[in-house]
């Protein structure tokens, strides 16, 4: 069911991810998969295309809501209310929101490394932002519970928590979430979790591990989540993603800020969402186990061309994170570009970083084929 696009039609479907590059460059950065849309989602925007929508948004979700709490309820049996989602344009529009809107005065806790629009999302709200730093490298990488309680005590009131993890493809373990839910509890603080790699979970790790995926707000009813579809079915291009918010009154706070505070989600991106959070199970469960296949070549790749290169253990996402110091490189993805692959610098994480890089698997075999040998070319000559 899943079908990899030709360079022709990626060129074409990606604009971002591949005309940021020059013609045989193979793109290895941007969180987009080299893959056609679900059937589904063609269809229903096929017909409303067809329809002429391309009006102004609904008032409302659009069913947005209701859909994906039956995804949640059939994934990971846990749903939301129905009423409990507001749309927004997409997750970091959604955060900022919340920000201005819900979250408490002080400081922003961040983990790092992280997603590069969480620090700038925190500033662009007139936040000082609190940094944490989790090793990269390790193991575990698990959140460091005392720096955030050190953070609170200090005045921070606010964590993002990305759930699971971008760029380490880590899943919070629920003992730790929990964890993490006692202290916002004690001391008035409110995590607000980027779950849009939630339907990303890869087989495997779960059953000898234990990291199921834990939806932030099934063990914190103060939590604020905020997801997308568009990850998991390739569709940021429609803008469209939902805040989470279990307390009535402040989803009527949400949905009564003034127009300019909330407006660039689309008809489109809305109806795509519906069929996406609805109607692509099928699908969906072929992509996973396509970028579990996916994940077992690039270690195999990685083995044979790359020996000293350091792959996290990737529990989700198709985003893998890669220690390439032993090369010498402080920059690998500099040195990558010159020999015709892109992957994403380490530093664009954890400012200063050095050696280490993010290398996007959602592509074909051949084409992950080609990312680790030009890559390898390029840190060993």
């Amino acid at each position: 069911m899943i079908v990899d696009l030709t360079d022709e039609q990626a060129r074409a479907a990606l604009p971002l991810k591949w005309g940021a590059v020059e013609p045989g460059v193979v793109p290895a950065w941007v969180a987009e998969m080299d893959y056609a849309l679900a059937p589904p989602v063609v269809a229903a925007l096929t017909d409303a295309v067809r329809r002429g929508t391309a009006g102004y948004p609904p008032f409302g979700d659009g069913g947005v809501g209701a859909t994906f709490a039956g995804f949640a309820q059939r994934h990971w049996g846990w749903s939301p209310p129905d009423d409990a989602s507001v749309v927004v344009g997409d997750v970091i529009a959604g955060i900022r929101l919340v920000l201005e809107v819900l979250c408490p005065p002080g400081p922003v806790v961040v983990p790092l490394p992280c997603y590069p629009p969480f620090r700038d999302v925190v500033a662009i709200a007139g936040r000082e932002m609190v940094a944490v730093e989790l090793d990269p490298d390790a193991t575990d990488a698990a959140l460091d519970l005392a720096a955030i309680e050190d953070a609170f005590r200090a005045g921070a009131r606010t964590l993002l928590l990305c759930n699971p993890h971008n760029p380490l493809g880590r899943v919070p373990r629920r003992a730790e979430l929990e964890a993490l839910a006692a202290l916002a509890r004690r001391y008035d603080a409110r995590v607000v979790a980027d779950e849009i790699h939630g339907p990303l979970v890869l087989p495997g790790l779960q059953r000898t591990n234990g990291p199921v995926f834990t939806p932030y707000l099934s063990v914190d009813e103060r939590g604020i989540l905020v997801t997308s579809p568009s990850k998991t079915f390739n569709t940021a291009g429609l803008h469209t993603a939902q805040v989470v918010v279990l307390d009535p009154a402040e989803q009527a706070r949400l949905r009564g800020v003034p127009l300019p505070q909330n407006h660039a989600y689309s008809p489109l991106g809305m109806i795509a969402a519906v069929a996406s959070w609805r109607d692509c199970d099928d699908w969906h469960a072929a992509l996973v186990r396509r970028l579990d296949e996916q994940r077992a070549l690039l270690a195999d790749l990685l083995a044979a061309h790359l020996p000293e290169a350091r792959m996290r253990p990737l529990e989700a996402t198709y985003l893998a994170w890669l220690d390439l110091r032993a090369y010498g490189h402080d920059d690998p993805a500099a040195a990558g570009l010159e020999h015709g692959v892109r992957v994403a610098p380490g530093a664009d994480y954890q400012p200063g970083l050095a050696g280490h890089a993010r290398l996007n698997l959602a592509t074909s075999p051949e084409r992950l084929e080609t990312i680790v040998g030009r890559l390898a070319k390029a840190l060993t000559g």
